[in-house]
């Protein structure tokens, strides 16, 4: 990792683990972030290993001693106090030190911490996590833009309480266990709260392969309401009987109200009657409700246009 202090450790998917030997944390929806102290302002740096200093000039008076490491995640919270990635898109990538003065007053960052790497020269790395969390938690960070999140003992509840309050999944980490730079390690797991919905198939976009993904919508007034391109999930032998069921029901013009479907997506498409139905598994949506990491589960033949009906579950 050029410049970066160290490779952050990875998390793997997978159900959420049981037993006394784990801590439990929601999960954030935000990009991960280490920040170095050698004196002064901290230096930050991505998963990448790029130095997104610049990106974030509010975390500047976040103060440790020398020769100091932390491990958390940037997010932007909105008005309800739920993380927002649409929000936080539009910090991540900034380097003018000028937009990003502006954009930090606007979309304010929070800086959650959640692993204390090194500290005034010791290395941490090799203690068990629950030593780690402890240390972090004796630390007088101060007030401002960060925070150390809540850790609990019962998956369970956490769960609920992540879901009760609309946020991405939760994060398990084994107690016992020590931080390990770069690794994508079974000791830390990240359960993901996908939801699953109903869309109409407008039309198809080529790819790598013939089928690179499919533009879904729901019924609007005016056409077809656009809700994202679906590429992921298509198996060779779901593209073939895609295609197949696609290839009678194509028409010359898009079924999307008029302006709905980004002109990006719309170069090289096919299109086709909105006649189709396929179930999608997504993450969560955006606020002008496209939807996060979709991928295909299967063709609805046994529903119809009319029965695709979102729920309201992105607040």
């Amino acid at each position: 990792m050029p410049g970066a202090p160290l490779s952050p450790m990875l998390a793997t998917a997978g159900p959420l683990p049981v037993g006394a030997g784990w801590s439990y944390e929601f999960k954030w929806d935000g990009v991960r972030v280490l920040s170095s102290f050698q004196g002064g302002p901290p230096r930050l740096w991505a998963r990448t290993g790029t130095s997104v200093t610049p990106a974030y000039p509010e975390i500047a008076a976040l103060s440790l001693p020398p020769d100091s490491l932390l491990d958390g995640e940037m997010v932007v919270l909105d008005a309800a106090g739920r993380p927002s990635f649409t929000a936080l898109a539009e910090r991540m990538h900034v380097r003018d030190t000028s937009k990003a003065v502006r954009l930090a007053a606007a979309l304010p960052v929070t800086y959650m911490i959640f692993d204390l790497l090194r500290y005034g020269g010791e290395s941490l790395l090799d203690l068990p996590y629950a030593q780690r969390r402890s240390r972090l938690e004796e630390l007088d960070l101060g007030s401002g833009p960060w925070m150390v999140p809540p850790a609990f003992t019962d998956g369970a509840a956490t769960a609920a309480a992540a879901r009760e309050n609309q946020l991405e999944g939760v994060m398990a980490k084994r107690l016992d266990t020590p931080y390990v730079p770069g690794a994508r390690s079974p000791d830390w797991v990240k359960v993901k709260f996908d939801r699953t919905g109903d869309y109409v198939i407008g039309g198809w976009r080529p790819g790598a392969r013939r089928l690179g993904g499919l533009l879904v919508g729901v019924p609007g007034p005016d056409g077809l309401q656009f809700r994202g391109r679906v590429g992921g999930g298509i198996g060779a032998a779901a593209e073939r009987d895609l295609l197949a069921a696609l290839a009678p029901i194509a028409r010359p013009e898009s079924p999307f109200a008029a302006g709905a479907v980004p002109r990006e997506d719309a170069r090289g498409a096919h299109w086709v009657h909105p006649e189709l139905v396929v179930e999608v598994r997504y993450g969560n949506r955006t606020p002008d409700k496209r939807l996060r990491f979709p991928r295909f589960l299967r063709l609805r033949l046994d529903k119809t246009p009319a029965e695709c009906a979102e729920e309201d579950d992105d607040g």
